[in-house]
């Protein structure tokens, strides 16, 4: 079976892939600086949003 990459993340996930702290995660989804949503009690992050906040985190700075 071939590995199928995510299409959303959990929290923990994010706080790896951008080497943030879990405060961190939180206040850019409440700042709505990171797209989530949730399913029942579990926050999740799509792949997109990740990509987002990076693509324009460079934009600020170049």
């Amino acid at each position: 079976m071939a590995h199928v990459a995510p299409v959303v993340l959990k929290v923990p996930e994010v706080m790896e892939a951008l080497g943030l702290s879990r405060g961190k995660v939180y206040d850019l989804i409440r700042a709505k600086r990171l797209k989530s949503f949730t399913e029942g009690r579990c926050r999740r992050i799509p792949l997109t949003a990740v990509h987002d906040y990076v693509r324009t985190k460079m934009e600020e700075v170049a």
